[in-house]
């Protein structure tokens, strides 16, 4: 007899770990929290004291610890959901605005982390056109429009129910399975402009830099290894934070949705636990933003500016000598 996958009653699907997130998932966000303030508050110090010295780029830099704070200021709440296995008691408006600041350091980080990458690549490749272009105001005019894109790609999640019809205590961080199907289709569009979008640029950014470094013979050797460590760390940062969480945000939602469907598959309790895996890994982007990209301002952009920093060369001097700032300079 050949049994048809697609009439298959619920009951026949493998079982799922649903207790695994309460499990994993706690301990994992009280060492996230704490870590997290230590990295933040380090790095808002560190900011601070070096603010002139980073230039510019301190905006985008408080931002993201801004966005980082926000986040961890939710994680307490989270850890005592999870102990109480999965049983919210702070209200459901409550529960919308905790995944909602999720969303927003998630995407507010990866946006920042964009600015950033732009602006290192116009230092560091076109640093005589860029010099004197980008000043303090559009910074701050560049970091408001990234808060209102972020803004703007999370508020969707905000309508979506976050409880169960079966479980009114419920406080998912996608929606209920009678929405699965809508959300999915959402959250495909939003994993696209929120995420792949910003990845593309970055590395762009990134690799042009790096075949910058490679190709000039006259770049100091310390910078260029600092330079390709930064890139190393940035790459594995999206590897490890970033890009497993979207795809198997995406694969469960995907798996929910055969569910309903009756039609099941042996991977189902794989993806479930891949998933809450890559969720307590996404979470580490708020621990390791600090460490990895104000530490590497501070290394590369200090000399880089430094070199880049007028003198007391008349005009006529200085436009004669542009050219050999230009090649002993842009690395």
């Amino acid at each position: 007899t050949v049994v048809d996958n697609s009439t298959m009653n619920n009951s026949f699907c493998p079982p799922v770990s649903f207790s695994f997130s309460g499990k994993f998932l706690p301990p994992v966000y009280i060492l996230v929290f704490f870590i997290g303030l230590a990295a933040n508050g380090w790095g808002l110090r560190s900011l601070l004291k070096n603010w002139k010295k980073l230039g510019n780029i301190s905006i985008f830099v408080l931002n993201l610890g801004i966005s980082d704070v926000l986040y961890l200021l939710t994680v307490p709440f989270l850890v005592v959901y999870y102990l109480m296995r999965s049983r919210w008691i702070f209200g459901q408006t409550f529960c919308k605005i905790t995944r909602f600041c999720f969303n927003l350091n998630l995407y507010g980080s990866i946006g920042f982390l964009t600015c950033i990458s732009v602006y290192r690549y116009l230092a560091i490749v076109h640093p005589m056109r860029a010099m004197g272009r980008i000043t303090f105001t559009h910074s701050v005019i560049i970091s408001v429009t990234t808060w209102l894109l972020v803004g703007i790609q999370c508020l969707p999640d905000m309508f979506y129910t976050k409880t169960s019809k079966r479980n009114t205590e419920k406080c998912f961080d996608t929606t209920d399975d009678e929405y699965v199907e809508s959300y999915l289709k959402y959250s495909l569009g939003w994993t696209f402009m929120g995420f792949c979008i910003p990845l593309l640029i970055t590395l762009g950014c990134y690799g042009h830099v790096l075949v910058v470094l490679c190709r000039k013979n006259t770049t100091d050797k310390v910078l260029r290894q600092r330079c390709m460590k930064l890139l190393f760390l940035l790459v594995l940062l999206f590897s490890v934070c970033y890009i497993p969480y979207h795809i198997l945000k995406n694969l469960s939602l995907w798996s929910r949705l055969l569910f309903i469907w009756k039609v099941c598959q042996k991977w189902s309790n794989g993806v479930y636990i891949a998933r809450q895996l890559s969720r307590g890994l996404v979470c580490l982007n708020s621990a390791l933003n600090p460490l990895v990209y104000l530490r590497g301002d501070e290394n590369i952009l200090a000399p880089l500016r430094k070199c880049l920093q007028p003198t007391k060369l008349d005009t006529l001097t200085w436009r004669q000598n542009t050219e050999e700032l230009h090649h002993s300079c842009s690395f």
